[in-house]
């Protein structure tokens, strides 16, 4: 192999711009071949020319010659069969209008195929030559083929990004157009009212790295408020990757989050990045996190420590710029105390907690957001948005929304679905959630429940959370997760309560 060929692998792979990459490629591939100027010529097979994309230049006074040629049909196939990989010595005369060659280059022009990873022809490479060529500089010369490839390879495939990404942004604007927007920000409702004190906690942390946690019910918006954090930060640049660690598997926690080799375990065909490599120099949602395995807290706390981790199966140290936010429904202080949650990781995550509001408690911008959701339901299943009439809004109103914010928004996506997408049909939307509710409203005068002993509240509480878990007593969806306490525990519990599981059994 040419001596100058590593050189000029080097500069296809590290240098971005084409035309600084050609000229120093230029200047390497000149100390082993005579050159007045090298050409990086692509082909366009819509317009049937060769474009000249990048000139390097070898000795001053070399003409590029003119920018686009003709290209006759199946030039490039014929003059890859002839040279074989290789380049091909022509004379000016030799093939006239049918070498490529762009007029005003003076002598001898040497010119091969650049081909793709996949062997397809992408253009030509063209050499016009000072001197005689020996053996050694014929020699440099075919070996050059390979990188000048690469590095139109690089130029083209940035070229159909950066058109992809124009399309992306006509789109964007677009869309905002349709919404009456102006930029991409997640509107936040309630941001002056309600949550206000919110708002300002988000504010004051955001432009830190400081972990956050995120506390409140399901359904609150604890992903949007993430999200405005992420936003308001200096890595709003960067990703934000979002993980749900409820919903992965207890034996893949640790490759879901940091990675893992090929063949680390069985399945594991390829390298595959964990979530804290993707977000690197982003932000990392772990939402619910109060569901996290032990095993994964001890490698989840030493990556906040020190930023280091290894993939499993692996034997490196890698390091990653990674800004911590962690969301959860659960009472993480009471998981601690019941062994549950590791005490050194709560403190970890805790730096500054954020508390979200249910929804009964910010009656106030109820109708705000469900006019949020009706509009943008409306312009998805129809050309106009939707608007509620003032007996919906007193529906509404008289719910006590048990799922939140995501409740509602269901409610009103269901609602647009009944109405066809021109009106809201909110009375149907709520269904048995309306019938129930009157119910309850037309029953002031009952007389109130006896009040319940300690034992018998407790009795009365395991026993709905062993009937939502049919029977379950352990694991993710068991009965001892969802009432946050041991399983040991909670069995000894139910011995001394005289509470049977086994008729809660799903069947």
């Amino acid at each position: 192999m040419p001596s100058s060929t590593s050189d000029l692998w080097r500069e296809a792979s590290h240098t971005e711009d084409l035309a600084e990459a050609v000229l120093r490629m230029t200047s390497l591939l000149s100390r082993e071949v005579p050159l007045r100027c090298v050409l990086v010529r692509l082909y366009n097979s819509e317009a049937g020319v060769l474009e000249t994309v990048a000139i390097g230049t070898a000795r001053s006074g070399a003409t590029p010659g003119a920018p686009r040629t003709h290209c006759p049909a199946g030039y490039l196939d014929r003059l890859r069969k002839r040279a074989r990989g290789r380049v091909v010595l022509l004379e000016r005369h030799e093939t006239p209008g049918e070498d490529a060659v762009p007029a005003g280059l003076r002598g001898t022009a040497a010119i091969g195929v650049l081909e793709a990873r996949d062997a397809t022809p992408m253009g030509v490479l063209v050499a016009e030559l000072a001197g005689p060529l020996d053996g050694a500089g014929r020699s440099a010369l075919d070996a050059s083929l390979d990188p000048f490839a690469a590095a139109l390879a690089r130029h083209v495939q940035l070229h159909r990004l950066e058109q992809l990404w124009e399309a992306a942004q006509a789109t964007n604007v677009s869309l905002l157009a349709r919404l009456g927007r102006q930029e991409i920000v997640e509107e936040i409702v309630g941001a002056e009212g309600s949550l206000r004190a919110v708002m300002t906690r988000v504010e004051q942390v955001a432009p830190t790295d400081a972990p956050v946690l995120i506390l409140g019910e399901t359904g609150t918006g604890k992903e949007v408020i993430a999200r405005a954090l992420h936003a308001r930060s200096p890595r709003a640049d960067g990703p934000i990757v979002r993980v749900n660690c409820g919903a992965i598997p207890p034996d893949l926690i640790d490759s879901e989050l940091f990675g893992h080799e090929k063949g680390a375990f069985t399945g594991a065909l390829a390298t595959r990045k964990g979530w804290f490599e993707r977000a690197d120099g982003g932000t990392l949602f772990l939402d619910e996190i109060g569901d996290l395995p032990l095993a994964a807290q001890v490698r989840l706390l030493r990556i906040l420590q020190d930023g280091t981790y290894e993939r499993v199966g692996g034997q490196h140290t890698r390091r990653v710029d990674v800004r911590l936010l962690a969301a959860t429904h659960r009472d993480v202080e009471t998981l601690v105390h019941a062994g549950h949650f590791r005490e050194d990781l709560w403190y970890r995550i805790s730096v500054f907690p954020v508390y979200l509001p249910p929804l009964r408690s910010r009656r106030d911008d109820l109708p705000a957001l469900a006019r949020h959701f009706a509009q943008a339901r409306g312009l998805r299943l129809g050309p106009d948005p939707l608007d509620l009439t003032d007996d919906d809004m007193e529906v509404l109103l008289a719910y006590p929304w048990p799922g939140n914010v995501r409740e509602l928004a269901a409610v009103i996506e269901r609602a647009a679905i009944l109405g066809g997408g021109h009106r809201l049909d909110v009375r149907g939307a709520m269904g048995t959630k309306l019938h129930a509710l009157h119910e309850r409203l037309a029953e002031p005068s009952a007389e109130p429940a006896a009040f319940l002993s300690l034992d018998e509240a407790m009795r009365s509480h395991i026993e709905e959370a062993l009937r939502r878990c049919g029977g379950k007593v352990e694991g993710a969806d068991g009965a001892a997760a969802l009432l946050g306490i041991n399983p040991h525990t909670l069995r000894g519990r139910m011995r001394k309560l005289g509470v049977d599981w086994t008729r809660f059994h799903s069947r």
